[in-house]
């Protein structure tokens, strides 16, 4: 399985100003897989570290945190003489050790020549409000789901992400039958790795829901595991409520839709609870789109998105009869999976550019409603509004009074229809979404 994130790593290693990475991101959206395949393909030897239930290493940071001594500790724990120049060290669930990541500035500060990565899921990062982050001293690597077009390489459709990639719409056109019957399976799938890996080697989309009903529940278990006690009804009730949130034809989240009469105040920390650990994507509205976007952002009013497409479905019990007729599928839950789509590609293309894609969504509606843009971003110095269309109707009434209204040097708008340009607007198709980046570029 390729993970574009790849990339990343590679110039990681050789940048010069190398730091020991992090590597955030939600439980299963494989980190460890990640880490350990970057170590076998560019290194000679990896001294794997795992801090789960590891009352060794427990007992090794809390002493004196001197490189040295570590280095050694390490060594005998990984059964690896560890080459600085040719050796990755890797910590892995190193939230359950925080003075491991502690230690990650040492290694900055006195031992920049080893290879240090370290990753945990952030259900266990956001846990230590006491731990001396090592801030200015790490780099970070956020992994997301696999995008549509990883989702593609791994059902050997590699060519047809290419075309993506390189941007022929004229051959994506000739394709595009294919194109929507793989954005379906996509949709039912998602791009967690375990999920696309049953896919990949049975076909069988019976066996992938079960996958996805065994990560839910194990979602659902960390919740009592590491929350404190009080909160984790409320996270319950809030993560349960998401499909019946994206349901509804305005999508802004609505606290009473969690349990009656409930108040932002009882939610807030179950709320920051499930962002920190990537479960939720967070997108608030602004009041007006100029720049900087997160002068303007509303703070009563936002929308909720899960990590995954896939999950959302299964989480709304979103049948296989569904995904086989006809487009059925893209209109369900009122284009709900749809806009769930979009975000989790434009989500996952922060990880393969960083250092110059960066993409932080918002959304806008006029102060009485009657119009909306499911997302706005700042590109450059341009703020960029993209309407989401879950078919090939190409009616976008909201997108037609935001363009009157402040006359955007270009438009996006995304749909089933075929990629067309006209006068300061691009409708590109769903399934291309992934090529938004470069198109945006040649503007």
């Amino acid at each position: 399985m390729f993970r574009r994130a790849m990339n990343d790593l590679i110039a990681w290693k050789t940048s010069p100003n190398r730091k020991p990475l992090v590597i955030r991101g939600a439980r299963q959206v494989g980190k460890t897989w990640l880490m350990k395949e970057f170590a076998k393909t560019h290194y000679g030897k990896c001294a794997y570290i795992n801090f789960e239930n590891n009352e060794r290493m427990a007992s090794l940071f809390a002493g004196n945190l001197d490189i040295d001594r570590i280095v050694t500790a390490l060594q005998i724990e990984s059964d690896v003489v560890i080459d600085a120049n040719n050796t990755l060290i890797v910590f892995d669930e190193v939230q359950e050790v925080p003075q491991a990541l502690t230690s990650l500035k040492y290694f900055r500060e006195n031992a920049p020549h080893y290879h240090v990565m370290a990753a945990g899921s952030l259900l266990g990062v956001a846990l230590h409000p006491g731990t001396s982050f090592p801030i200015g001293k790490v780099d970070f690597l956020d992994l997301h789901p696999l995008d549509f077009l990883e989702f593609l390489d791994a059902l050997g459709k590699a060519d047809l992400a290419n075309l993506i990639i390189i941007g022929d719409f004229r051959l994506i056109s000739s394709f595009k039958g294919r194109f929507i019957d793989l954005l379906k399976q996509y949709y039912y799938i998602g791009g967690m790795p375990e999920s696309v890996a049953t896919f990949a080697a049975s076909q069988d989309f019976t066996r992938v829901r079960q996958v996805q009903k065994r990560l839910l529940l194990a979602y659902e278990q960390d919740f009592s595991k590491h929350a404190p006690n009080e909160v984790v009804p409320r996270l319950r009730m809030l993560w349960n409520s998401i499909p019946t949130q994206l349901a509804k034809e305005n999508r802004k989240f609505i606290y009473g839709l969690v349990r009656h009469g409930a108040r932002a105040r009882e939610y807030e920390l179950a709320l920051q609870w499930l962002l920190d650990c990537g479960l939720l994507h967070k997108v608030p509205r602004v009041t007006k789109p100029a720049i900087p976007l997160a002068s303007y952002q509303d703070f009563k009013a936002f929308k909720l998105y899960m990590l995954d497409v896939g999950l959302l479905s299964a989480m709304s019990e979103l049948d296989l009869k569904s995904l086989l007729k006809g487009e059925r599928v893209f209109t369900e839950f009122k284009g709900a999976l749809t806009e769930q789509f979009v975000l989790q590609q434009l989500m996952a293309g922060r990880q393969r550019a960083p250092f110059y894609w960066e993409i932080t969504p918002f959304y806008w509606s006029s102060d009485k409603g009657t119009a909306e843009i499911d997302f706005v971003f700042q590109h450059s110095s341009a703020i960029v509004p993209l309407e989401v269309k879950a078919a090939e109707n190409l009616q976008a009434k909201s997108l037609k009074s935001y363009r009157e209204r402040f006359s955007p040097a270009v438009s996006l708008r995304c749909s089933l229809s075929d990629f067309r340009r006209e006068e300061g607007l691009l409708n590109l198709p769903l399934y291309a979404i992934n090529g938004l980046q470069d198109l945006l570029c040649q503007l």
